[in-house]
């Protein structure tokens, strides 16, 4: 059932570090869908989490510093990788944030553009846009390439 292939590609559009830069060639190449439906699936789960993020992730954080030395550990690590991305979003403001979000490379994407938006007090009205589009932007980077990988190489 094609339905069922689409949510596969949301489902793996939602999962961190993979994001839409997995999911499109996974729904194309190993799902075999259309390229359209399966950017706007992959889209679509890629936001999902984000407003979650933004809203949710300093508690959670704060709670994980006091759980455990383990918990602590994940979530400076994590707070640092927001931090590393720190220049280009106190430089550029909401146009850094769509940058680090619209470039397909590793350590971007929706996840580290919420996340980066929770640490630094951007507001969800603001910011979920701006992720939107650069997911959007993502997502016809990812395509092309993807696009032209199956066409060079048929997958």
């Amino acid at each position: 059932m094609t339905f069922i292939r689409y949510l596969k590609v949301l489902f793996v559009a939602m999962i961190p570090v993979v994001e839409l830069r997995g999911a499109i060639p996974f729904g194309v190449t190993r799902e075999g869908l259309p390229l359209p439906g399966t950017m706007i699936a992959a889209v679509i789960g890629n936001m999902i989490p984000v407003p979650f993020i933004i809203l949710f992730i300093r508690p959670i954080f704060e709670w994980m510093k006091r759980k455990s030395r383990f918990y602590r550990r994940i979530a400076e690590k994590m707070e640092a990788k927001a931090e590393r991305s720190a220049e280009k979003i106190k430089k550029y403001e909401l146009f850094g944030l769509l940058l680090l979000v619209a470039i397909p490379l590793p350590g971007t994407g929706a996840w580290t553009g919420a996340l980066v938006a929770a640490l630094f007090d951007i507001r969800l009205k603001h910011a979920v846009p701006v992720i939107f589009i650069g997911v959007v932007i993502a997502s016809a980077a990812v395509s092309l390439i993807t696009f032209g990988a199956k066409a060079l190489f048929g997958f």
